[in-house]
This record gives structure tokens, C-alpha cells and sequence, in this order.
């Protein structure tokens, strides 16, 4: 009863945002147009706004000539000068707080948030909560699971004292948000506290084994599901007698454990009844998993839905640590734009001038730029989206790939996107079905070549010779293999695939959380990660 009670209550709270965004989908111009005025007014006497003559500007074409378009290099200097404590410098509001985000020549990048900028983030998810509860009202009658990322380095804060990095995904939820969904949750925020990654998973694993009630489970990146389900088999005998005791028994020492468990017998001995690896029989009344589903995760997501043939599955629409683009409607194919969040340009990959949102046609791709209240103005997020069809005048989007994924030693010129479908069509080829799979540039003592880490139950002989010259029919690679640049791929079967690449990822700067699947990375040394030793 506690349980709906907080859910409705959630629920209901959003139902204002959601009435505004049905209201807003009938007049994308005039309400876009109208989020700009009110930014820029708010900042024209900021540093960044008297620099160019926010004052000014009456409209989205005096804006497009009078602010370029700018990318996270643009912002290192102002945004080190507010982590120092200076004042008004993008924004006229106190930056609250900064969140990491992977960078493309930076390990990481901060990412200043403002009291504005939550709020923007609110306008979208709130109508995506409401859309989503009130459309599978069985998920208000349960426990939700919302990942958590471990912090395994401790709190960290800037010069000046401003905190870096949200605790939880419910931290993007709003303050009334956050406090209801943690009444509700599967797992306690607290876990977040334990740096051991191994640790980390079994706790949260018991946690979620404890509740037979789970309803949703939310994540970002499938393989982060993946890896924590791929722990129960290992951990499933003391797993179960930590529940039936209400003990916590993790695999490696850890003092500062503080959770009070009830023992629960009865589950315990149910659960004993069952395989580890019958998830759906583990949580009988799950009705939703939550989780990037586009671009180079859906090699990912297919596992999981092999995992839980029962359960429904939503993709999570376009969510970067800058912005919210796009979230998910039930029964919509893509995720429609989040209208009230953010002011938008699109800018088409065939070329050409930006677009606004009313300007859109389906089935054509686009850069999405955006201009955020926390300081960021018409920012390129070097995401591709292509546009599925319309909710009323609201484009629908795909997400396709990283604009700037391109490793490009030699002038190579490898997309991701293009990558991308070559292991897919291969794969299918050859009846391969990856558990992980990674190509990556390696500078190898037998010349400098790339190399597919691939995770699978076996790898053909010629696989590595078929996706060399799938490959080569990009005319770059192929001019590189003619002039020696580049040395034949290689395929090298690697264990335990997606965790060491998550711990390599770690390594350079990225949260556990937040790091999004991918077919190719362009730096070098992932073999230092993925190779079995």
C-alpha cells in the first residue's frame, strides 16, 4: 500500500509537465522560439551574453549569426573560472553542481548544472513518467530498481566547493521525485558508498533478490544489466543465505557495511526452488526494463531480451549528460523531442543551415545542437538522429551513432555507424551472436592494425579476413591496407568482455554509469584491458 501510495503521488506530481508538453506539441515554433527569448534575456549580462550582444537578438536567425556554433573546447577556460568560483560567466545563476561526461580530447569534461537546467531535464521526464505509469499502471504497485553508480573514488568537489558528479540516476528526477522514488526503491542509494566493484554488485544483487515485487528496472547501458545479472550464478548459494539470515556475506571484506536486513526465510527458500539464470521466475511480476536501446546498444539490448522473453522493454530516447533531446511514449516508434526542455537546432548530415524543430522531415538524419540554461549555447552534442515520424508537430527520433565516432589514424576516416552495420550483417553471416564485441586501432610490433575484441561462442575461421574486406570497401581503409598503413584486422576472442572494457573505460575518466556501449574506439591499449592473461 505504501508502495502505490508513493508511485501515485509521483505520478500525479507530473501531470502538470505532462499537460504542458501535449499543449506544446501543437505549437513547436512559437513555444521554442520562446524558450530562447527567456534565455537569452536571463544572461545578457553574463560574460558570455555581453560578449555577444544577447541583448540584441530577436530572433532564432539573429541568434544563429550573432553566437557560432560551438563545441566543449570553447568552454574549457570559462567553466574552469566558475569551478574556481567566479561568477556570472555563462549564466547569471549559480552553477549547483558539475556532472563528468567522457570527453573527445579531454578524459572527461565537466558539465556545469544549473537550477534551470534541472528543470529543463524535469519538462521532459516528468511526461515521459506519466506517459509511462499511467499507460502500465501494474508498475505503480511495486519496487523499481534505478541504477546506481558506485562512487569509487569518494565525493569530489571543486576549488570553490561545488560538488561534482550526481549520486544516482533518481538524482535526474527532481526533488519531490527523488524523494518518492527512494521511498519505493529496490536498492538503497547507500550502496553507492561501497567502492569495490564486486562488493558493489552483491549487495545490490541481494537487495534485489529481496524483492520479489520488482516492477522496473532502469538503467543506462544494457551491458551494465548484463554484467550484474552474469554475478548471480557465482554468488547464488551465499546470496541465499545472506536473505534467510538478513546478513550481508559480500566476496571481499568491507567495514563500512551499515544496511539493517530483515531475514526472510520464505523468499529465500523460494528462490532456492529456481535457477539463477531464470530471471523472470527470480522477479515473476517485472513488467519493464528501461535502458539505452539505439545505435550500437541494440547489439546489447538483444541479449537482454533473450534474457526476459516476457518482459516489455523501452529505449530511453536521447538523454546526454548536457541535455535531454528525447524520451520514449508508449506505443511510439522512437522517442519524440522533449519540447519543452531546451531550445533545438538540427543540423541535416547531407549539409546545409541549421534547422529548427517545426523544419524537420522524416526519414533524414541530423546533428542535434543545443542551448541549455546551464551555459551551453548552441552546443554540438555530436549525436546523429534520424527522424522516425511525428506526434503531432513534434519530430520522433532514432538515435543513430556519435557524430565525431571516427578513428582516423592514417585518414582511415572508420565511422561507427558504418562499422556498425558491417558486424551486424557479418555477424548474421556467419550465425554469430556476440556477447561482446569491440574493434579497436592497436599498435601492434607487426605493424599498426585494428583489432575485434569479440566475446561469442566461437569465431569462424576467416571471420577476421571477411570483416577486413567488408571493411576495405571504404575507399580510406582500403587506400591505407594498399599503402601498408594499416596490417590485416586481427580477431582476438576475449572473456569477460564488457566488464574489462568498462574497467578500461574507468581508467580513462568515464562513470561506470554513464558509459554508453560501443562497436569501435579509436584510442590505442585496449588490449592492455581485454586480452585474457
Amino acid at each position: 500500500m505504501r508502495v502505490a501510495a508513493a508511485n501515485a503521488t509521483w505520478v500525479a506530481s507530473c501531470w502538470p509537465e505532462w499537460q504542458r508538453f501535449k499543449k506544446s506539441a501543437k505549437n513547436a515554433e512559437s513555444v521554442q522560439t520562446a524558450i530562447l527569448s527567456r534565455c537569452l534575456e536571463a544572461n545578457k549580462d553574463t560574460e558570455f551574453g555581453t560578449r555577444h550582444r544577447f541583448g540584441s537578438i530577436r530572433t532564432p536567425e539573429d541568434y544563429r549569426v550573432q553566437v557560432p556554433l560551438s563545441e566543449y573546447d570553447d568552454y574549457v577556460e570559462p567553466i574552469d573560472r566558475i569551478a574556481r568560483g567566479h561568477l556570472s560567466v555563462l549564466t547569471a545563476e549559480p552553477v549547483r553542481m558539475f556532472e563528468l561526461s567522457s570527453g573527445s580530447t579531454a578524459s572527461s569534461k565537466l558539465i556545469p548544472y544549473t537550477s534551470s537546467l534541472k528543470a529543463e531535464f524535469q519538462r521532459g521526464i516528468s511526461p515521459w513518467i506519466f506517459n509511462l505509469y499511467t499507460g502500465m499502471p501494474e508498475l505503480a504497485g511495486g519496487q523499481a530498481y534505478w541504477s546506481i553508480t558506485p562512487l569509487l573514488e569518494g565525493k569530489r568537489f571543486t576549488q570553490s566547493g561545488i560538488p561534482i558528479g550526481f549520486d544516482a540516476d533518481s538524482d535526474y528526477l527532481g526533488m519531490l521525485g527523488k524523494w518518492l522514488v527512494n521511498s519505493v526503491l529496490a536498492v538503497p542509494n547507500a550502496v553507492k558508498e561501497i567502492s569495490n566493484i564486486e562488493t558493489f554488485r552483491y549487495v545490490t544483487l541481494l537487495h534485489l533478490l529481496r524483492q520479489a515485487d520488482l516492477r522496473l528496472i532502469s538503467v543506462w547501458n544494457p551491458t551494465y544489466l548484463s554484467l550484474l545479472l552474469d554475478s548471480l550464478s557465482p554468488y547464488w548459494e551465499s546470496l541465499l543465505k545472506d536473505i534467510s539470515l538478513g546478513t550481508i556475506s559480500p566476496p571481499t571484506e568491507y567495514s563500512d557495511l551499515r544496511f539493517q536486513l530483515s531475514p526472510q526465510q520464505k523468499r529465500a527458500q523460494a528462490l532456492a526452488t529456481i535457477s539463477p539464470m531464470e530471471y523472470e521466475k527470480i522477479w515473476p511480476a517485472l513488467k519493464l526494463i528501461s535502458c539505452w536501446a539505439d545505435g550500437p546498444s541494440s547489439l546489447y539490448v538483444d541479449r537482454l531480451r533473450d534474457n526476459f522473453p516476457g518482459t516489455a522493454f523501452q529505449g530511453k530516447g536521447l538523454i546526454a549528460t548536457e541535455a535531454l533531446v528525447s524520451f520514449p511514449l508508449l506505443g511510439l516508434d522512437g522517442a519524440v523531442l522533449s519540447i519543452n526542455s531546451h531550445f533545438y537546432e538540427f543540423i541535416p548530415t547531407e549539409g546545409g543551415e541549421p534547422l529548427l524543430a517545426h523544419q524537420l522531415s522524416k526519414g533524414q538524419s541530423y546533428y542535434v545542437v543545443v542551448t541549455t540554461g546551464g551555459g551551453l549555447y548552441r552546443y554540438q552534442l555530436h549525436d546523429v538522429v534520424r527522424v522516425v515520424g511525428f506526434w503531432e508537430q513534434l519530430p520522433c527520433f532514432q538515435f543513430v551513432s556519435k557524430a565525431d565516432h571516427i578513428s582516423d589514424w592514417f585518414g582511415e576516416k572508420l565511422d561507427e555507424r558504418f562499422v556498425a552495420q558491417i558486424a551486424r550483417d557479418i555477424f548474421a553471416e556467419y550465425g554469430i551472436e556476440p556477447i561482446f564485441a569491440l574493434l579497436a586501432p592497436e599498435d601492434d610490433p607487426e605493424g599498426f592494425l585494428y583489432v575485434l575484441y569479440l566475446e561469442s561462442q566461437f569465431a569462424p575461421e576467416g571471420l577476421a579476413g571477411r570483416l577486413d574486406q567488408a571493411l576495405r570497401s571504404n575507399f580510406h581503409y582500403d587506400y591505407c591496407r594498399k599503402l601498408g598503413q594499416l596490417a590485416a584486422l586481427r580477431v582476438v576472442q576475449v572473456s569477460n568482455g564488457a566488464s574489462n572494457y568498462l574497467r578500461g573505460c574507468e581508467a580513462r575518466g568515464q562513470r561506470l554509469g554513464n558509459i554508453k556501449p560501443s562497436i569501435l574506439r579509436k584510442e590505442t591499449g585496449w588490449s592492455n584491458w581485454l586480452r585474457d592473461n
